[in-house]
């Protein structure tokens, strides 16, 4: 365990979440980790421009960033993190989605969301998932940190739609996060948040990690996404996150049998091998 692990408080950052909805890890990287991240990155960079007003016009988007080189395989399974998250998410919880986000000089502010509304679950209830978001630029409130809400995590359809015609409506209650560059905030999918509108003549460059509770739909379909080899040179962690792990007792099998075995290089389908 490292020295930054081991100092690392993951009951009061926890404690943040409840109260307001959101923690900030400010130390999550140094000035080694954000150099690495933009050594593994650029040959990534200026291949994908968003393709609606959500993922924006003027933002690169790199996804799948798990399993496009080390340095993002540590980040996704980084020990606060993940003593964090069990704080809320029991059993072998899932990455859901995982890619860079570098926004542009020009892009404007997204419209406020949730990262989870489309499990379809009451509000009232448990987060289904919860969102990392890391900042290898400062975030400013005129790059485009994202904005939030605080405390609406607690909230009811029906308080929000409250608020929401209250003057100024939910916009009026939006706080910018700035933090410096190394910075990583953590927040349940329920939380109320938007990215906010890049007026500086600079890009912008961050990352979001976001998981699921193990029963839960990942956003990105890691099976198809990343090749089995890719797969096996990652730590059994890893694996786990990508749902090479079994949710209690037996969701996820492969035919009765545990997902990790199909990572064998010999491995044949059960369907294939047992064929008249």
């Amino acid at each position: 365990m490292d020295t930054q692990t081991a100092r690392f408080d993951a009951d009061a950052h926890a404690a943040e979440i409840r109260a307001q909805g959101y923690t900030v890890i400010r130390d999550f990287l140094d000035e080694d980790g954000l150099s690495a991240f933009r050594t593994a990155l650029a040959p990534f960079l200026g291949a994908h421009r968003g393709r609606n007003d959500f993922e924006g016009f003027e933002t690169e988007r790199v996804y799948t960033l798990v399993a496009r080189g080390k340095v993002f395989e540590n980040l996704a399974t980084d020990e606060r993190l993940m003593a964090l998250l069990s704080r809320f998410m029991e059993g072998a919880f899932l990455l859901s989605a995982t890619h860079a986000i570098n926004l542009m000089p020009g892009e404007t502010a997204q419209g406020i969301h949730t990262d989870d509304g489309f499990y379809r679950q009451p509000r009232t209830g448990t987060a289904v998932g919860y969102s990392v978001i890391g900042t290898i630029d400062a975030f400013t409130e005129a790059n485009g940190a994202t904005q939030v809400i605080p405390g609406s995590h607690l909230w009811s359809e029906e308080e929000i739609a409250e608020r929401r015609k209250a003057p100024g409506g939910l916009e009026a209650l939006l706080v910018p996060l700035e933090v410096p560059a190394g910075a990583a905030f953590v927040f349940p999918g329920k939380l109320l948040h938007q990215g906010g509108a890049n007026r500086t003549e600079r890009p912008r460059l961050a990352f979001t990690n976001q998981y699921c509770a193990g029963w839960a739909r990942p956003q990105e379909n890691f099976f198809l996404s990343v090749p089995k080899d890719v797969v096996r040179a990652m730590s059994p962690r890893a694996q786990a996150l990508l749902g090479y792990e079994l949710w209690p007792s037996f969701m996820g099998m492969v035919t009765g049998s545990h997902p990790a075995k199909a990572l064998d290089p010999d491995w044949v389908p059960p369907i294939v091998a047992q064929r008249p």
